[in-house]
């Protein structure tokens, strides 16, 4: 130990000679060990300061028991070489064998001034950062209930700056209506199973003012023999960003509507011109049976010719749908083999990214499940949609604390992968999970109605099934399977 010690130690005789130097001493004196043992304390020491020097010695060989152990001194080494070397120095008096002894320790002063400036830098630029950026940090101690806020939590939370500040203090600022999820989140972090990550958004009622704020924190929690000891973050005002968001999705969600509405405009508009002239036909061939039905005398061959032009133009009908259709729906369906866990890793991350957050997602998928094939572009497309009606129906119910859990599992008697979203909603009245899957019918006041219905077509096309499950006992839960890749 006294060898690989990071400090300079010299083992110093009551005769004031070196005994013993470890590698660290060594090297900043540059002696050999064989040089510096044997050697008077003293030539370790520039002469203009051993008048000074030597009455310490006596004192600590004298009246060890009246010296002050661990006192740091400021002092100058003398290298071999003859360099001066600024030293921290602290003696501690030992007895080995009935012998009195010192041991000096030696700490590059230089070394320790650099590392103190930088320090002191880089404590200057974290201050400056948290100044530009407007953070503020908080640091709550589990053990005993204490938490301390710096100066600029304060402000942001709308707290004294200069009264006493506890845990409760800074939970009765949080707004009513995000307490449980922020709770959750922290709970989660607070689990020694969890990698002790927490972050999370809520809003606050500020103590002093009462003004509404969003803010962000940022954290980690500590653990010792797997109990939360401690959590410190940062924590930063987002009013701004969240008013900007919310604008921006309004503005979206009525550029998707309008694009929706022209959309569903179009699409009927060129059904009606596909089907408008084969209707026309079958109305006029329906009248001519109809006639031929009512006159005295039924001409078979009239009769004949009316009903197989309603059947040609019902047919001819039938064809330009089917190949309007096929134009609408024109995109390649190219199966491949997939991992569904990381697709539904990143439709979940789509859907945060793209103004559809604020809620607590619950991963629970199969670890190993094989791979199923299917094309990943409808897959996810599908995932996104669900995830986002779930999103849309926990907002309008002001839920809370929103969450939306997403299961993958094998189901095995089918041989399918099963995929279930279940969201924290309020779920659908018995009717609506009559029509839900109808094409045109939505309880959304921008929506058309074709979200299901397309989703429905994208994962049967894919070899699976879509469903909604009217026993689920939260919220509004569906299900969708998908084959395993042969």
């Amino acid at each position: 130990m006294f060898d690989i010690a990071a400090d300079a130690l010299l083992l110093v005789n009551d005769a004031g000679h070196v005994m013993l130097a470890n590698s660290t001493a060594l090297q900043l004196l540059g002696y050999t060990e064989k040089e510096i043992t044997g050697l008077a304390v003293e030539t370790l020491i520039p002469a203009c300061y051993r008048t000074n020097h030597e009455p310490h010695l006596d004192i600590y060989f004298n009246q060890p028991e009246k010296s002050a152990q661990g006192n740091v001194r400021d002092l100058v080494a003398l290298g071999r070489d003859g360099r001066e070397m600024p030293v921290d120095i602290r003696f501690s008096p030992l007895h080995l064998q009935e012998q009195r002894c010192i041991l000096i320790t030696m700490i590059d002063a230089a070394q320790r001034r650099w590392t103190e400036k930088a320090l002191r830098t880089s404590e200057e630029r974290l201050q400056l950062a948290k100044r530009v950026a407007g953070l503020g940090v908080f640091d709550r101690d589990m053990t005993n209930g204490t938490l301390h806020l710096d100066e600029r939590s304060r402000v942001l939370l709308g707290l004294d700056p200069e009264a006493a500040v506890n845990y409760e203090n800074f939970l009765a600022v949080i707004h009513p209506e995000d307490r449980a999820n922020r709770q959750a989140v922290l709970d989660r972090a607070l689990n020694p199973a969890s990698n002790g990550e927490y972050q999370t958004e809520f809003r606050i009622i500020r103590r002093n003012d009462g003004i509404e704020r969003w803010l962000m924190t940022t954290g980690r929690v500590f653990f010792e023999s797997g109990d939360a000891v401690r959590l410190v973050g940062i924590m930063q005002d987002i009013t701004e960003s969240k008013v900007m968001e919310r604008i921006w999705q309004e503005h979206r969600g009525n550029m998707e509507s309008l694009f929706k509405q022209q959309i569903a405009a179009q699409t009927a508009s060129a059904i009606a011109h596909e089907l408008n002239q084969p209707l026309a036909a079958i109305s006029v061939y329906s009248e001519v049976a109809l006639r031929a039905l009512g006159s005295d005398t039924v001409n078979p061959e009239t009769l004949n010719r009316a009903l197989n032009g309603c059947v040609e133009q019902a047919q001819r009908a039938g064809k330009s749908l089917h190949k309007l259709l096929g134009f609408l729906q024109k995109e390649e369906f190219t199966p491949e083999s997939l991992k569904l866990n990381d697709i539904v890793r990143e439709a979940l991350d789509m859907t945060q990214n793209n103004g559809f957050g604020g809620f607590y997602p619950t991963l629970e998928l199969e670890q190993d499940l094989p791979p199923v094939l299917g094309n990943r572009i409808q897959i996810q497309k599908v995932l996104i949609n669900l995830l986002r009606n779930g999103v849309e129906a926990m907002r309008k119910a002001g839920v809370p604390a929103s969450s939306i859990t997403v299961k993958v599992q094998t189901v095995r008697e089918r041989n399918m992968a099963q995929v279930t979203v279940q969201d924290s909603g309020s779920g659908l009245d018995v009717e609506t999970t009559k029509r839900v899957f109808e094409p045109f019918f939505t309880t959304k006041p921008s929506g058309i109605g074709m979200g299901l219905a397309i989703s429905r077509s994208l994962i049967e096309a894919n070899g699976g099934q879509l469903w909604f499950d009217p026993k689920s006992e939260a919220g509004a839960t569906f299900h969708f399977t998908l084959p395993f890749a042969p």
